[in-house]
């Protein structure tokens, strides 16, 4: 629950390799550091996504992640560590232990000591995904100067809205200051796929209907059958891609396809694709990567039934599928919520409801329609990251050169 840390516990916390280690004695990691602040959970998976990017393309870069006091480790989960209280001592020791190299703040919550005594130490300060509303200081409202000073500790500063953006302008704030950018969001980066096996299996499906059930679960295998022999009475060259998502489960789902009487092939044990398939079974995770560009339309499995927990669908939208998926989407609902906003995605309930959609969002208007919708809901995302990565890159670069010189 949530706790208040002394400066001890501080000092056993370092980032490494990407991850936070909880190892007692351990000292600021070597080289350079960036702090990055998450004022709320549900910014936490953006920010995730952004330091496995910034990790990826920094060689030696570090990173100290934090939240607020009143946290929850169970609900935020590892790898962050909450902000000392806005008290001199305690900040001070905290950005003695530390000394960042630059600092991104994400979100409201905002500490006026904190944030002045960092950027007194000459460190790159960076503010984004600041709404309307952000601006308060725990319970009180800021106070104009108290706002302004605060405030211009930050660089930069990237708003979501131009109502926030102006009213920060009228704290005294440079607009030079002030961007508006859409708030952060979980990207994709599907792996690319070799464009000769890309080519040869488009050739084998030689225009044929194709729809992808990816992550199914055991429990969904009638489910997604029965709609394909429901799709099959009116589309009767179509083709299912079905991806179990556990492998062990491939063998007894085969069996149950010859059962059926559905005419069915074994992709990972190298059976071939012939004109009279009408289903392809698939195990590994990794091969998704070219079900998800050869299938206009995926239905995301692990959640038709309770507690199938959903899968992201980023990927799939990124990969040009439109998406069909199920009630549970777990952790996943607000991508899905976004997606169905944009005409991206649509949930079925049950057999019939599915099997209906694959029928009618097959026609090829429909499908290019939704997977337009979703490119640009993945697209967007993508462009706010990268130029925020960005931005980061240049901070700390500036910064770089600054210590060379002295």
């Amino acid at each position: 629950m949530a706790r208040s840390l002394s400066l001890a516990a501080y000092r056993a916390l370092s980032w490494r390799g990407g991850a936070l280690s909880d190892v007692a004695g351990t000292g600021r990691p070597e080289g350079e550091l960036l702090w990055i602040h998450v004022a709320a959970q549900d910014r936490l998976a953006p920010v995730r996504d952004l330091c496995r990017r910034l990790l990826s393309q920094r060689a030696g870069l570090k990173l100290l992640l934090t939240c607020p006091e009143e946290t929850d480790k169970e609900v935020w989960g590892e790898g962050l560590m909450p902000l000392p209280p806005d008290q001199p001592g305690v900040v001070r020791s905290f950005l003695n232990h530390w000394r960042p190299d630059a600092a991104l703040w994400v979100g409201g919550g905002l500490q006026p000591l904190l944030l002045s005594q960092a950027a007194a130490r000459g460190m790159a300060m960076m503010l984004t995904d600041v709404q309307n509303g952000d601006l308060v200081l725990r319970k009180r409202r800021w106070l104009p100067d108290l706002a302004r000073a605060t405030l211009d500790v930050f660089e930069q500063i990237r708003v979501t809205d131009q109502e926030t953006g102006r009213a920060i302008r009228r704290t005294g704030i440079a607009g030079a200051k002030v961007s508006v950018a859409p708030l952060l969001r979980v990207g994709a980066s599907p792996r690319p796929w070799p464009e000769d096996e890309l080519a040869q299996i488009t050739r084998i499906f030689a225009g044929r209907p194709v729809w992808l059930s990816a992550w199914t679960q055991p429990k969904e295998f009638i489910s997604v059958l029965s709609a394909h022999r429901q799709a099959l009475r009116l589309l009767h060259r179509l083709v299912l891609v079905i991806h179990v998502a556990d492998p062990a489960e491939a063998a007894p789902l085969s069996a149950r396809l010859r059962h059926m009487d559905l005419r069915c092939t074994d992709w990972d044990a190298g059976g071939e694709i012939e004109d009279t398939t009408q289903v392809v079974l698939s195990a590994y995770g990794e091969d998704l990567g070219l079900w998800y560009r050869v299938s206009p339309l995926t239905f995301l499995g692990s959640s038709l039934e309770a507690g199938g927990g959903g899968q992201d669908p980023l990927t799939a939208a990124a990969l040009g599928s439109a998406l069909l998926h199920g009630p549970d989407t777990g952790s996943h609902r607000d991508l899905y919520a976004r997606l169905a906003r944009a005409g991206a995605a649509r949930s079925v309930r049950d057999a019939e409801s599915l099997g209906k959609a694959v029928v009618e969002l097959l026609a090829p208007d429909r499908a290019a329609a939704m997977a337009l919708a979703g490119w640009q809901v993945v697209t967007e995302g993508a462009e706010a990251m990268d130029s925020l990565i960005e931005l980061i890159q240049e901070r700390l670069d500036d910064r770089r050169a600054g210590n060379a010189r002295t």
